[in-house]
């Protein structure tokens, strides 16, 4: 698998570091034990189409969110992390 960093072109998925699932928002910092407890420990594993948090910690370091299909591989898109979440506000 190779993933297109938009600063350093396409690279093999060993420079990367997978992080896991971007989707989940951050909880407010008044936000209960609950809310946190769920944010950290309860994670989907979604078959198809996931957006997900990756470094290219082997290149430039910057993070990535890769739109990535689990079930074959594909990778669908590539944004910088900042962009991504901007986008998501």
């Amino acid at each position: 698998m190779r993933i297109h960093c938009p600063c350093c072109g396409a690279r093999p998925v060993d420079e990367f570091t997978y992080l896991g699932d971007a989707t989940p928002q951050r909880p407010a910092a008044d936000a209960g034990l609950s809310a946190w407890h769920d944010y950290v420990y309860q994670r989907d594993n979604p078959r198809g189409p996931h957006h997900e948090y990756w470094q290219h910690a082997g290149g430039c370091r910057a993070w990535l969110v890769v739109h990535r299909d689990t079930a074959t591989h594909e990778i669908l898109e590539v944004t910088a992390a900042r962009e991504w979440r901007a986008r998501q506000a």
